[in-house]
């Protein structure tokens, strides 16, 4: 059941989702060769305690940290780790959410590691237009798959691969809730939008196959011919107009 929002628990849901974009436009500067996936993790639960929230990823389903910390061929999930040192040309994707008065946010942001090959920022910068493609149709009167119609077809016209074992989805009160909405799809299909849904939409585009496998930590998603992938999400409104970005 998708669960429209009133503007209320919209309004609520605005705090976590400042404090997520405030984060992750600061990671851009914390992020560089020597720091340790734990290093990034420890930086952004500091940042979500300061502000009075607790990140909702950590004990999610049994998730043991409080950001997704995904290097170059990882896609999400990746669990942080001192032992794993950033070095220059990595890539690395950063996946959270705050929680405040039991609503959440969702949001995540691929970074360059020093200096990355052309291939790579093609990868981010291809990854995060999508997103703003997919969105174009994220408005009453558009239907679910116009959303993941719009990224396949920017992403694929690009060379990329589009995951497709994962997907975006609603969220509020649940961090996943209904409905699911994947980066890919048949326009005119799907749940139609309407005032009030509020949704993470969040292509995940890589440089290979789409085909992907689950580490034994049985948690990090890894692409199968191990080429970069990348990630950009970010935790949106539906209005009686243009969508609202809530965590940008």
């Amino acid at each position: 059941m998708i669960i429209i929002k009133s503007k209320r628990e919209i309004d609520l849901m605005r705090e976590p989702c400042k404090v997520t974009s405030e984060i992750l436009h600061n990671l851009a500067e914390f992020v560089r060769p020597g720091k340790t996936t734990q290093d990034i993790n420890d930086f952004v639960e500091k940042t979500i305690a300061h502000y009075g929230m607790r990140p909702t990823f950590k004990g999610y389903g049994g998730f043991p940290a409080g950001a997704c910390v995904s290097v170059n061929e990882e896609v999400i999930h990746g669990i942080p780790s001192g032992k794993k040192i950033l070095k220059e040309g990595d890539i690395v994707s950063v996946d959270i959410g705050a929680t405040y008065k039991g609503y959440n946010s969702d949001a995540a942001r691929t970074y360059p590691v020093g200096e990355i090959s052309a291939e790579a920022q093609r990868l981010i910068d291809v990854t995060r237009q999508s997103f703003f493609e997919g969105i174009k149709y994220a408005m009453v009167g558009y239907r679910i798959h116009d959303i993941g119609h719009a990224v396949q077809e920017y992403a694929e016209a690009n060379g990329m691969g589009i995951i497709r074992d994962y997907t975006g989805h609603g969220t509020g009160k649940n961090l996943h809730e209904d409905p699911q909405i994947p980066n890919y799809g048949t326009p005119g299909t799907g749940a139609k939008l309407k005032e009030g849904m509020t949704l993470a939409v969040e292509p995940m585009l890589t440089l290979g196959t789409y085909d992907v496998k689950v580490l034994s930590n049985e948690w990090t998603v890894v692409t199968l011919d191990s080429k970069m992938a990348a990630h950009y999400e970010n935790t949106i409104v539906i209005t009686d107009g243009e969508p609202e970005i809530l965590t940008l």
